[in-house]
């Protein structure tokens, strides 16, 4: 792809002028990034314990705070060019920024975790269906890992087109199943009375924001190609303040009507059969190919040394570790942690973005990095230490996990700026 080439080759500098694209293509490509099985299967635990009103609500209110933070990395990856990681280690150091891009990789091996863990639930389905026999979800886990990761390094590029194809036919299937189900059992809007996996208001926001908050935080590496800052605001306000809700629609009315939210399960309910699987285990496909190749290109740039293909088959070991140990069970408590986790990073480079490098050249201050911001990061694992403190304790600030740690974050991070510049003009 003509931007993945271009990420490429501007991976250390800001983006050339000639190389800026409009909005409403990142938009489309944002968008998609709502449409998966993930996605399904959070809309559809939110639905059964909300109901149907509360979870659109909830999936509104994900859609405006994801899109404000949106607007806020995007617009300093305009005024920078720079991308994600760049950006990272401007604020925490070329070191420091080490902690960081380890602690994304180990995120996106548990979201391959959690799309390996649907194509072992599609495999079994599938072969159960076609041959009446039970073959063991482990199995399946193993061998889908193994295909998804020897793919990613020899065949990247093949299954990033083949994406393309498999998330509006995903997006299609969701539809369909909606339909189907609606039909069939009417619309229902009431909360279930035993739902999967019980949980307030507060805690379904933030598990709706947390399943996005990756996206958020490295939103850069898309934003930085968008003309302008008015251009970047249009395109986040296209993206997630539509696509949540619809997901949510998409999601919730199924699981409402059946109580079900496994989707392999309504696919064969609904008699859409074999082929329909074949699309859910090519999107976990190329899902987990873009997984892979994200978290060894962050770990390349960190440990230089090690080649690339390494950290992509550690990452497929790693990845169906954590499907085997049933991480797809434990998936919101999985994205309340992405909640408290991610979002301090982008705080903190944001924050930087507006003010301690607010008016200087970005090449300048890569070229003027230290080896580690400590400040930055001692906020960071603070903030991180803070939340999940109140989170075991059940204390809250706002009521929303991912709230607290976002506000956390600015708020010591805000405090250290001030107490640096006081510093500078005793010194002065």
């Amino acid at each position: 792809m003509k931007e993945a080439a271009a990420t490429e080759q501007y991976a250390d500098r800001p983006l050339p002028e000639h190389a800026l694209s409009s909005g409403w293509r990142v938009a489309l490509i944002i968008a998609s990034f709502s449409i998966s099985l993930p996605a399904f299967l959070n809309g559809a635990q939110t639905g059964l314990a909300l109901g149907f009103g509360d979870a659109v609500l909830a999936a509104l209110l994900a859609g405006a705070v994801l899109c404000l933070g949106a607007c806020l990395t995007s617009l300093i990856s305009v005024r920078t060019r720079l991308t994600t990681y760049l950006l990272v280690q401007r604020s925490f150091g070329r070191h420091g920024a080490a902690l960081v891009n380890v602690v994304v990789a180990l995120v996106h091996y548990g979201w391959f975790g959690v799309n390996v863990s649907f194509f072992g639930i599609a495999m079994v389905a599938a072969i159960r269906q076609l041959y009446g026999v039970e073959v063991p979800f482990g199995a399946c886990v193993a061998i889908g890992s193994v295909l998804m990761t020897v793919s990613t390094i020899y065949g990247f590029r093949t299954l990033e087109r083949l994406a393309l194809v498999a998330v509006p036919l995903l997006g299609a299937i969701l539809v369909a199943v909606c339909i189907a189900a609606v039909r069939k059992h009417g619309i229902v809007v009431t909360p279930s009375a035993t739902p999967p996996v019980p949980m307030d208001f507060g805690i379904a926001l933030s598990a709706l924001i947390g399943g996005n908050m990756l996206t958020v935080a490295a939103m850069p590496d898309l934003s930085r190609y968008i003309r302008s800052a008015r251009g970047a605001v249009s395109a986040m306000a296209l993206s997630f303040p539509i696509a949540a809700p619809l997901l949510m629609v998409l999601a919730a009315l199924p699981a409402l009507a059946t109580g079900q939210t496994d989707i392999m399960a309504l696919i064969l309910g609904f008699g859409f059969g074999v082929p329909a699987l074949a699309m859910l285990v090519l999107s976990c496909w190329t899902i987990n190919a873009a997984n892979l190749y994200s978290a060894s290109l962050s770990l390349t740039a960190t440990v230089p040394s090690v080649p690339t293909w390494a950290f992509t088959l550690l990452g497929g070991a790693i990845g169906a570790g954590f499907a085997l140990a049933g991480i797809i069970d434990a998936f919101i408590p999985f994205l309340l942690f992405l909640g408290l986790i991610i979002p301090p990073i982008a705080a903190i480079y944001v924050i930087d973005g507006f003010t301690r490098f607010r008016g200087t050249d970005a090449a300048t201050t890569l070229r003027e990095m230290p080896a580690v911001r400590w400040p930055a990061v001692a906020t960071w694992i603070a903030s991180v230490a803070i939340a999940l403190g109140m989170s075991k304790l059940q204390l809250t600030l706002t009521g929303v996990p991912v709230f607290d740690a976002t506000l956390i974050a600015a708020g010591l991070h805000g405090a250290v700026l001030m107490l640096q510049r006081r510093r500078q003009r005793t010194l002065a």
